[in-house]
């Protein structure tokens, strides 16, 4: 039987599977919720034409931080659900943060001859985006621990058994 890859036009497709529509509504309500988030926080801190991006930067560090915080906790503290991660990591946080007005903003300072700017935009993100990525990280492991550690109680000396005692009932 001839295939797609042998050039034939009506050849056998391998059939895609089905996507959940409640999951790409979650992805969609959490994209809703992360764009429009975004969004107010460009009103609210405008940009002038040739001056540096802190708004979309601070968007998008602050956005590495919650999306490793929220994968930590999502993945390792959260009960299973099939909805949470597709609302919170893919639509909030991917609709949250922005790689194409990131590039814009670079854009327009080249064209303003801000050079240095446009790298300080360039290399700054990248490596405040690590960094901020690997603090969260390190915050939600924090977490986790300091849950796991306040499940098992704390161990009161008046708590931990007397090994004379434990000798004598033998």
């Amino acid at each position: 039987m001839a295939t797609e890859a042998d050039g034939h036009p009506f050849a056998a497709r391998p059939r895609r599977r089905r996507q959940d529509p409640r999951v790409l509504g979650a992805v969609a309500a959490g994209g809703f919720l992360g764009g429009e988030a975004r969004y107010l926080l460009g009103l609210a801190f405008p940009t002038a034409h040739g001056a540096f991006p802190a708004t979309i930067f601070a968007i998008n560090i602050s956005g590495s931080f919650i999306l490793a915080l929220l994968l930590v906790l999502i993945l390792e503290v959260w009960p299973p659900t099939k909805y949470l991660r597709p609302l919170l990591a893919t639509g909030f946080c991917g609709a949250y943060t922005t790689f194409s007005t990131w590039m814009v903003d670079t854009d327009r300072l080249i064209s303003a001859g801000r050079y240095g700017l446009a790298a300080a935009n360039v290399l700054g993100s990248l490596l405040a985006g690590l960094a901020a990525t690997t603090l969260g990280l390190a915050c939600g492991r924090a977490l986790v621990a300091y849950r796991r550690r306040r499940a098992e109680g704390p161990l009161i000396p008046a708590q931990q058994p007397d090994p004379s005692e434990s000798e004598a009932l033998r």
